[in-house]
């Protein structure tokens, strides 16, 4: 909104492979494996997912699985992946 840069992007690559292996906790490498999009949820039920140098992809929608992550957002960003054709780990 404020035209900032609040990232160095330096750091980008860090990040993105934290949200990777641990943004979404015990289901990080399920998530890894089938999404493909490093992501990052918060315990009230959203989920960031970032496909690098396309988009982001936030969902918001209370309630959790037994990971702690929000069962619509992770639906939501699935189906978005698939239709978009985004998964990191699939030939393109």
């Amino acid at each position: 909104m404020t035209g900032k840069q609040v990232v160095n992007g330096d750091h980008v690559r860090h990040i993105l492979a934290e949200m990777t292996m641990e943004g979404l906790y015990d289901s990080s490498g399920d998530w890894a494996y089938s999404v493909g999009l490093p992501a990052k949820r918060g315990v009230g039920g959203g989920i960031m997912a970032v496909a690098p140098g396309k988009l982001g992809i936030a969902a918001f929608s209370p309630p959790l699985d037994g990971f702690g992550n929000s069962v619509r957002a992770q639906k939501m960003i699935t189906d978005i992946a698939s239709e978009l054709n985004l998964n990191l780990y699939e030939p393109s």
